[in-house]
């Protein structure tokens, strides 16, 4: 498959038809010889990718600001820890060069009206969620280039594709990264490098868990009401999506049948946007 190629320089191999379906899972370790970066990878979202990537054969770069945690989940999936605040650009330019597949995740969030949101904490959120991506395709695309192959997965949101009250930074940088993510599709197509966006709505991390009492105050409705009241409102299907499903999404734009798609957004949200 184009998904699958030694670590030497050589022609993509194929799988034969019918190595497996289309809705069936990958070969078991298809990304061997290939070189991840995930940030934001010590939980929630970028923990299931870090563990999704290792199980099928990839090295994995786990890289988060948490040092104890990010280490921990190297550990465990056999790959390299390495500790950097992606707010700093200095840290972000000493990231590794040498990946095929990069995985946007990192984020943060701060809910408030916009009369009343720190600057600071606005400007924050664009560098870790904006800047930061930006400054890893920078250094990572001419590796791909060389090879003819790579793949980008950026981590945005249904706030990419839609705004909510309170979270000016967030829906901000989101919609940021998914212009990004498309200049990198149209820049990349010739040299055999995808850019796609997965898209979920709420998911069940700590990042959305911390919200809750935010997320009470901003709306003046108590705690226990914020799950059905503001996170699963708008979804069709009334669940918080697991991590693991944003991260089969994201192994699945790495195989040979996701080769054609590029400049996408792909929404995991329950049937949000179909409002």
């Amino acid at each position: 498959m184009d998904s699958t190629r030694s670590s030497a320089e050589g022609s993509p191999q194929h799988p034969e038809p019918g190595a497996f379906a289309a809705y069936g899972p990958p070969p078991t370790r298809f990304l061997t010889g290939r070189k991840v970066l995930v940030t934001g990878a010590a939980s929630g979202i970028g923990r299931a990718c870090a563990e999704g990537f290792a199980a099928a054969g990839a090295e994995v770069y786990v890289v988060d600001r948490a040092a104890e945690a990010a280490k921990e989940v190297a550990e465990a999936v056999g790959g390299t820890a390495i500790v950097a605040d992606l707010s700093e650009a200095d840290a972000v330019d000493a990231l590794p060069d040498d990946s095929d597949i990069v995985v946007n995740n990192a984020g943060l969030q701060h809910v408030a009206p916009v009369h009343e949101f720190p600057p600071e904490r606005f400007t924050l959120i664009q560098r870790v969620m904006v800047e930061a991506p930006f400054r890893i395709l920078r250094r990572t695309l001419p590796h791909m280039y060389a090879r003819g192959w790579g793949r980008i997965v950026n981590i945005s949101s249904v706030h990419g594709l839609r705004a909510s009250a309170y979270k000016s930074a967030y829906v901000t940088a989101k919609h940021a990264l998914e212009g990004l993510s498309k200049v990198v599709a149209l820049e990349g197509a010739e040299h055999g490098v995808t850019s796609n966006c997965i898209s979920p709505g709420y998911v069940r991390t700590p990042l959305v868990e911390e919200q809750i009492a935010h997320q009470a105050l901003a709306h003046g409705i108590p705690a226990a009401d914020v799950m059905d009241q503001v996170f699963l409102e708008r979804t069709a299907i009334k669940r918080l999506i697991e991590p693991s499903e944003v991260a089969g999404a994201a192994l699945w734009l790495c195989t040979g049948h996701t080769g054609y798609i590029t400049g996408s957004s792909i929404p995991l949200d329950g049937g949000w946007t179909a409002h």
